[in-house]
């Protein structure tokens, strides 16, 4: 490159030293790509799952389940049969015989039409025995840290065991039971352990009896179901699920208020089937046991506040809701 003299008078530059000078500027260049261009190196896509923006969408995995997996072996071949149902017992090893009994009567689910149990129902809790077969994962919520004498039981070897000593039916489901986890599931079977099921005949259908619901919105027609023996589908368990209170373990309350996670009328989407009867044993096996009051007494006594806070949190939420729209709900109708 040749370059006049009389552009530098008073600077000798050779051309070695302006290719220098020149290699010299460009190293320092702060070089802006075209905002047309994509860097590749970074994925953000707001759609998926919070906390995973960054995972191109094809890998990103939102549901789990609980079945269990063999270590070895192709992931593919792991069963033959992905199980629809789920059902959770909540148990102490001193009421082996009632769970062991609950769970090999009756007849497999299988053997009745959705139309003849589940009829119109998109949520519906239901008295309901049956044998758990290939179709069902069963989870064994441990109160009392006895997981391992449960073997004696062919059944329990197949079974998802969880151990925390003494906790509740509502505290296992709130933390293991996330609808996410038990997506896969049809139906989700969430089961007290001391129940008689002697007289429990699952192949007699109900019906509804004629009169008995004069008010839809009412107990027993829609706002109340026996929570001990409770089914729930997978939509009213998402529901149910963001109900459940963290802090409040005994479920008092939760009865009268699962007819806000059905369509309505609510009366065709929950119910209590009655036509065939269980025992309750009422036999409690954990509690305090402090002085001068039983187990049992101490329990009930906590059931009873915990239900005044969760109707106190239902109402108050309403009030709040309600007042940001600014309506009242006076003014709805059913």
């Amino acid at each position: 490159m040749n370059l006049p003299s009389t552009l530098f008078p008073s600077i000798n530059l050779s051309t070695q030293a302006l290719f220098n000078a020149v290699n010299s500027f460009k190293a320092h260049m702060v070089v802006s790509a075209p905002s047309n261009k994509i860097n590749r190196s970074m994925i953000w896509i707001p759609t998926n799952p919070k906390g995973a923006e960054g995972l191109p969408p094809g890998i990103v995995s939102p549901m789990s389940d609980i079945y269990p997996r063999r270590l070895w072996g192709k992931p593919n071949e792991d069963f033959g049969i992905a199980p629809k149902y789920l059902v959770a017992f909540t148990v102490g090893y001193t009421q082996k015989e009632s769970v062991n009994a609950a769970v090999e009567k009756a007849s497999p689910l299988s053997h009745y039409s959705r139309a003849n149990i589940y009829t119109c129902m998109h949520y519906v809790t239901v008295i309901l025995h049956l044998r758990f077969s290939e179709n069902f994962t069963i989870v064994l919520f441990h109160y009392d840290g006895q997981t391992s004498e449960w073997d004696e039981f062919g059944w329990s070897r197949k079974a998802v065991h969880v151990s925390a000593r003494k906790q509740s039916k509502w505290w296992y489901a709130k933390r293991f039971l996330h609808p996410d986890i038990v997506a896969p599931y049809d139906y989700i079977f969430i089961w007290d352990e001391d129940l008689g099921v002697q007289h429990f005949n699952a192949e007699e259908n109900t019906e509804e009896r004629p009169g008995w619901c004069t008010d839809s919105y009412s107990p027993p027609c829609a706002a109340f179901v026996e929570i001990r023996v409770t089914v729930f589908s997978r939509n009213a368990w998402r529901c149910v699920w963001h109900m459940i209170q963290n802090d409040l373990i005994h479920g008092w309350g939760l009865d009268f208020n699962m007819r806000r996670c059905v369509e309505q009328p609510p009366h065709e989407k929950i119910g209590v089937v009655d036509a065939q009867w269980i025992v309750h044993e009422g036999i409690a096996t954990q509690g305090p046991g402090e002085t001068g009051m039983t187990p049992v007494e101490k329990i009930r006594q906590r059931c009873k506040h915990e239900w005044v806070i969760f109707q106190n949190r239902m109402r108050n939420a309403e009030k709040e809701y309600y007042a940001e729209l600014g309506v009242s709900p006076s003014n709805f109708t059913r």
